[in-house]
């Protein structure tokens, strides 16, 4: 009976067996947790460490080789800067041309205006000399009239435009011109005589 009888492992070394098993377990997980918070940490710092160091290049006056743009970009804003300046430099010739042609028309204004003023100036010379003369004119027919004999006057004065015959004898001396207007006929007479009156009645009292 003792002879078949099994031995059995003392359950202390089972259990230190699961002990064993469960504390590989914890240090496994432990593990790939510390793996996986690692990494994106170590990430970062990477990170901070790539910016210090562009940062310091960037203090100490060394070019981003990144931020640099490429020989394509630079030909593109080359052309576009002569492009620019091709318009302004235009531009520019426009404005320097109009400038010109205003500068010619007020030129030609001012020699227009010139004219204007010579041509007002010889208009008033002529003018005057017109007025004068005729001034002279009218003075020197009227002697005439008053030398004639009234009977020979009053036949002219007989057919002239009562207004017109009403200015000779407005002038002339009040015997002459009394000699000619009873020698006129009565509605001559009377056509001149109102024409007369009408003209010293617009004159002034005082």
């Amino acid at each position: 009976m003792a002879g078949k009888t099994k031995t059995r492992k003392p359950r202390r070394f089972r259990r230190s067996g699961t002990l064993m098993m469960l504390a590989l377990l914890l240090m496994g997980s432990a593990v790939v947790r510390l793996a996986l918070e690692a990494g994106p940490a170590i990430a970062r710092e990477v990170a901070s460490l790539q910016d210090s160091d562009k940062a310091a290049a960037a203090h100490n006056g060394e070019p981003n080789r990144e931020s640099l743009p490429s020989s394509a970009e630079l030909q593109t804003m080359l052309a576009a800067f002569k492009e620019r300046e091709a318009a302004l430099a235009a531009r520019e010739a426009e404005i320097q041309d109009r400038a010109k042609a205003l500068e010619i028309a007020d030129q030609a204004i001012e020699k227009k205006l010139a004219a204007l003023e010579e041509a007002e100036s010889r208009l008033r010379a002529t003018l005057s000399m017109a007025d004068g003369a005729t001034e002279a004119d009218v003075t020197r027919l009227t002697t005439v009239y008053e030398q004639m004999k009234p009977k020979e006057a009053a036949a002219l004065f007989e057919e002239m435009d009562p207004g017109f015959a009403a200015g000779f004898l407005a002038r002339m001396q009040p015997e002459s011109a009394a000699g000619i207007m009873a020698g006129l006929s009565p509605e001559a007479a009377y056509t001149i005589s109102v024409v007369l009156a009408g003209r010293n009645g617009a004159v002034p009292k005082e």
